[in-house]
């Protein structure tokens, strides 16, 4: 099932995550106060609105409450950022995901019921987006500009099958550099392996490539 997205906050944070998410086919619905950052949004969201996120009744008529995910993205403005967060709730979105400025506004947002917080100081726009797209998706590291490891967890359609039935190098370009099993790693496994449910993978290779192993082995309906 295709979910739908929300990104409010239209900074360099908030761009980077609505333009990755984007790259990897989800409709996103971009939100900012400011008209020019919106603007340079309409080609890449599939909507983007001039809105304000602390009006809750604006947020209804956007049809905010439908959305699977939301991530706040406002810049400095904690106030308006722990507002917005309060309202999405109330509104019963199923997953907020919030930037936080500082350590004590972690706090609050957690307090609130944010279901996820992150620093864009710590964390890059395209591996939270990754994490966003999926559960299954535990952590995304660019090498380069074009080349990435993801780390992921083995759901149902890899479990019971060997690196060999699933053939991720010829299929798609990557390569299962370990596994991660309990307390075990196994590092440079062999193609006779068997991938057992809830493996962590460790794969690594060309973003296209990547993206193409995510879509079809590890982004699972939820």
């Amino acid at each position: 099932m295709k979910k739908d997205y929300a990104v409010v906050g239209l900074g360099r944070f908030g761009g980077s995550i609505c333009r990755e998410l984007n790259n990897e086919g989800m409709e996103v619905l971009a939100l900012d106060l400011d008209e020019d950052k919106v603007n340079e949004y309409r080609d890449i969201a599939a909507h983007a609105v001039i809105a304000d996120s602390t009006d809750e009744s604006v947020l209804k008529e956007l049809g905010l409450g439908n959305f699977d995910h939301v991530i706040v993205a406002i810049g400095d403005n904690i106030l308006s950022s722990i507002l917005t967060t309060v309202i999405l709730k109330e509104l019963g979105i199923a997953t907020v995901t919030v930037k936080a400025q500082n350590d004590y506004h972690e706090k609050i947002l957690r307090k609130i019921g944010a279901d996820h917080v992150v620093h864009p100081e710590r964390d890059m726009g395209k591996r939270i987006a990754h994490n966003i797209i999926s559960n299954n998706i535990l952590d995304y590291i660019e090498l380069s500009d074009d080349h990435s490891v993801v780390e992921v967890k083995a759901g149902e359609r890899m479990s019971g099958q060997t690196l060999v039935d699933l053939d991720i190098r010829a299929e798609y370009g990557c390569n299962v550099v370990a596994i991660k099993r309990d307390k075990d790693v196994i590092v440079s496994p062999m193609a006779t392996e068997e991938i057992q449910h809830r493996d962590v993978l460790i794969v690594i290779g060309a973003d296209k490539d990547i993206s193409r192993f995510e879509k079809n082995l590890v982004v699972e309906d939820e």
